[in-house]
This record gives structure tokens, C-alpha cells and sequence, in this order.
């Protein structure tokens, strides 16, 4: 329905909270990581980093995918889109050129794992990977590296990440998780 246009603001007569005719997505779990919850005090390991913890707890907990000798697959707490998985070092290095041979090639083959799981259980069209090197480049968690993983479909992204700032999410992450896990290709 089309409003009538005035050249006069027009005064607003309900109260806060009353239906106004626009529909509303409440996303309130954003704001846990706007104020910088889950992330470390410091650099180090030990100083609260997620990452170094995750491994710490059950899969279902940590919301880890699959466990490899130097890597895992996790997913990520606040995801651009559905399915987004990290793909991350038990080491706690900060740089790509300070992974081992050994990580870098198992790196490398669990983000070939991830993208055939998630076709598998979401008929993903693309993805997104990539890591941001250093907090000026964006890294949220700058001091341990971390490989995004990213899900696309034709026409994923409408009006609400680009003008709403908000992210539709179709399932919990522990669901998301279990799918995964259970697509996960065979012998990796």
C-alpha cells in the first residue's frame, strides 16, 4: 500500500511498539558479536581465542564439523549465510606463511571436503573462500588464521544484507552441524 506524500513530516501518533504495518526480523544474536563477544583478550592462545578453545569440547559444542591431524572444520557463530564453515589450525598461527607443509595441504583438501559436503546438503550453486590476513584486512580473529567458507545460490543476496543488515537464517547451527558432519565425504 502506498502512503500518502505530503510535504509535511507527518507526526507519529502510536506508541512505540504498536504494529505500524512493516514487518520486523529481530535479530538480536548480532548484537553478542557487535560488542565483541567470543572474542580474545590477546593475542596468544591462552588469552580466550575460540579457536584454541573449540577443540577443547565435544563436536556438538564447539559446532565442529570434522577433526583432522592439523585442522578443523568448524562452523562459524555468526555466518554470512547458511552452511558457512571455517576452516582452522589447532596451531595458533596468525599468518598463512607460518603454516607447516603439512597443514597447508591438509587445509587445502578439508575446504575441498567442506564444498562437497555442503553441495550435498544444501545444492550450493557457489562459494565464497578466503582469509582475512591481519585486522586491517578484517579479520575478526586476527591472531589464528582461519579459512572462510562461504555457500552461495543465484539470487541469495536481496534486499535484507544489503539494505537491512540482516542475515536469514534457515535452521540452527547445530542442525547445520549434523547435516555436515554426516555428508562429510568418506575416508577424509
Amino acid at each position: 500500500m502506498l502512503a500518502r506524500m505530503t510535504s509535511e513530516p507527518e507526526q507519529q501518533t502510536e506508541p512505540a511498539g504498536v504494529p505500524d504495518g512493516f514487518g520486523r526480523l529481530w535479530t538480536p544474536h548480532r548484537m553478542a558479536y557487535i560488542q565483541g563477544e567470543n572474542k580474545p583478550i590477546g593475542s596468544s592462545a591462552g588469552e580466550g581465542c575460540p579457536f584454541c578453545a573449540a577443540p577443547g569440547k565435544s563436536d556438538e559444542d564447539g559446532l565442529i564439523v570434522k577433526r583432522g591431524e592439523h585442522v578443523f572444520v568448524v562452523l562459524n557463530l555468526y555466518p554470512y549465510n547458511g552452511g558457512h564453515v571455517m576452516v582452522v589450525p589447532y596451531r595458533h598461527v596468525a599468518d598463512y606463511t607460518e603454516l607447516t607443509a603439512e597443514e597447508t595441504a591438509e587445509l587445502a583438501e578439508s575446504t575441498k571436503q567442506a564444498m562437497t559436503a555442503l553441495r550435498a546438503v544444501s545444492g550450493a550453486h557457489g562459494f565464497n573462500i578466503g582469509m582475512n590476513q591481519g585486522s586491517a584486512a578484517g579479520a575478526g580473529i586476527a591472531a589464528h588464521l582461519h579459512q572462510h567458507i562461504v555457500p552461495r545460490w543465484g539470487g541469495d543476496t536481496n534486499f535484507m544484507p544489503v539494505v537491512g543488515h540482516t542475515r536469514v537464517l534457515p535452521e540452527l547451527l547445530g542442525d547445520t552441524r549434523k547435516m555436515l558432519a554426516a555428508a562429510w565425504p568418506q575416508g577424509a
